[in-house]
């Protein structure tokens, strides 16, 4: 099934801050953003482990973004758990259309 593209409203790609984890809705959603210098990256923006929310988190050395609960690190580009408990990270394509982000949802 293709995605259902959603521009996301009051950010723009220029005007994001790289390296900085940023939540916004779309619809009832809660997604995860992050600028990163090989692009931008969408992701559920809660751990898959608890529902703790990932933009109140860190970026570790290597650009994974860190759970700010029970510290587990997830790549934003593929989703995958790199701390080896097994969860992975739901993750969302993008799509920059001029400087306005796009988010693909499946629905």
């Amino acid at each position: 099934m293709l995605p259902t593209w959603h521009k996301i409203e009051n950010i723009t790609a220029s005007g994001m801050e790289e390296n900085k984890l940023t939540e916004v809705t779309v619809g009832e959603k809660r997604i995860g953003l992050l600028k990163k210098s090989s692009g931008i990256y969408a992701f559920t923006a809660l751990c898959p482990h608890a529902g703790a929310p990932l933009c109140e988190g860190w970026l570790d050395p290597l650009g994974r973004i860190v759970c700010p609960d029970h510290k587990y690190r997830f790549d934003p580009a593929n989703g995958r758990n790199t701390t080896g408990e097994g969860y992975k990270l739901f993750t969302y394509p993008v799509e920059i259309r001029g400087d306005e982000i796009f988010i693909g949802l499946r629905e």
